[in-house]
C-alpha cells in the first residue's frame, strides 16, 4: 500500500506542473491539457483509456513483477506465463529487482543498512498514505 500511495501522490502533484502535449483521445478530441488534476480527471478519461490502464496493470502483476514464495517479502522478480504454466528462469524472464526497483541490481548485503532502508521505505509509505488521503479530502 505504501508504494502505491507514493506513486499516487506523485501522480497527483506532477499534473499541476506538467502536461503531455498532444491528444489523450484523438477520436474524441480530448487533449491532455483538457484533463483536470486529481479526482476530476477520473471522469474525463474515456472508457477505452481505463481499459488500457487495467490491461497494463494486469500485465505488470502477472508477468513483470512477481513475488515468489521462496524469496523474502518485497523481493520481486519477473516470470513468463503460458497458459497455466509459469517459467521463472528463462532468457525472457527471471530478473531480480534490486534497490529502487532496478532490474538486475545487486541486493543490499549489509543487514543493518538493509533494515534502515526498509524502515525508511515503510515510514515514507505511511507518510504518502496520509498525503494522498489528504489530497483526496481537499479535492472533495
Amino acid at each position: 500500500h505504501g508504494r502505491v500511495a507514493m506513486l499516487a501522490t506523485i501522480g497527483y502533484i506532477v499534473p499541476e506542473f506538467f502536461k503531455w502535449p498532444g491528444y489523450c483521445s484523438p477520436s474524441s478530441g480530448l487533449k491532455f491539457t483538457d484533463i483536470g488534476t486529481g479526482l476530476s480527471a477520473l471522469a474525463k478519461v474515456p472508457a477505452l483509456g481505463w481499459f488500457q490502464y487495467v490491461v497494463f496493470c494486469g500485465q505488470m502483476e502477472l508477468f513483470a513483477v512477481n513475488q515468489d514464495f521462496e524469496d523474502p517479502p518485497g523481493q520481486m522478480s519477473s516470470r513468463l506465463v503460458f497458459g497455466f504454466s509459469a517459467y521463472k528462469k528463462t532468457q525472457f524472464s527471471g530478473w531480480d529487482y534490486g534497490p529502487y526497483g532496478i532490474p538486475g541490481a545487486e541486493r543490499i548485503k549489509d543487514p543493518v543498512l538493509r533494515k534502515k532502508k526498509l524502515n525508511s521505505e515503510i515510514a515514507n509509505g505511511r507518510l504518502a498514505m496520509m498525503a494522498i488521503i489528504g489530497m483526496f479530502f481537499q479535492d472533495g
